[in-house]
């Protein structure tokens, strides 16, 4: 049984010992388009069609991560539908935010500058609401790390500008990112992810020891997502290029 399957299993979010959807056995295997269909199966037969729509929001941001660059963006916002439809049909359940959230920073990339500040705003008012529903929610914090990490990344002078003829940046910055990532990791220390991006973070900030760190950790976990071995190639090739350095 492989690690997603295990910490599904553990985080099973149907209460009352209600059966695991089929699709997060597909899903925790990378089999994607078979979570899709066990989905569309699945949706046919519960009442509680909210769980089924930030899954299917989860997958295709899933695939969306490795898919062809010309098939990416319309993966992505088809995700964001999926999640929008799952807040807007109970608004109670934390991983509808958490998808969201995910999903509208996938597509910002696409996006110009005053929607990428909109958006700015709603991915933050998503992450916090699936926090404030369940504090426990590591992907969430994770999303939020990088976030804020990005956040850090503008200028006093971009955020004067931004404000200025584009609305106004949410607060925080490098500090915030760290908070939130370390708690990530926290809740779910064998993620890829959170480790990944805490080495980015620490890179960005000239933190080389604590990167390295964090780059060992994340290639020696087993991969859970289909981008996790990206995210090892990545770590592996800084490792080694600090190595020939020192």
């Amino acid at each position: 049984m492989t690690l997603l399957i295990v910490m599904a299993l553990l985080a099973n979010p149907f209460a009352g010992g209600s059966p695991l959807p089929p699709g997060d056995m597909e899903f925790a295997e990378g089999r994607y388009p078979a979570a899709i269909a066990a989905y569309d199966s699945t949706l046919r037969a519960t009442a509680d069609s909210a769980k089924i729509f930030w899954r299917y929001a989860r997958v295709h941001i899933c695939q969306g991560d490795v898919a062809e660059k010309d098939q990416r963006e319309g993966l992505y916002r088809l995700a964001v539908e999926e999640a929008r439809i799952s807040v807007r049909l109970d608004s109670s359940q934390g991983e509808g935010h958490t998808w969201l959230a995910a999903s509208l920073g996938s597509i910002a990339m696409y996006e110009g500058s005053k929607s990428k500040v909109q958006l700015c705003t709603e991915i933050k008012d998503q992450l916090e609401k699936a926090i404030a529903i369940n504090p426990r929610d590591d992907v969430a914090y994770s999303i939020l790390g990088t976030f804020y990490m990005n956040l850090g990344n503008v200028s006093w002078i971009e955020r004067q500008l931004a404000r200025m003829f584009l609305g106004r940046l949410p607060d925080g910055g490098y500090d915030e990112a760290e908070a939130a990532l370390l708690k990530a990791i926290a809740l779910a220390p064998d993620v890829i992810r959170h480790h990944y991006e805490l080495a980015t973070l620490y890179r960005l900030r000239d933190r080389t020891a604590e990167a390295r760190v964090e780059y060992e950790k994340t290639v020696s976990l087993q991969p859970v997502l289909a981008s996790d071995p990206r995210r090892q190639k990545n770590a592996q090739h800084w490792l080694e290029t600090m190595e020939k350095e020192d």
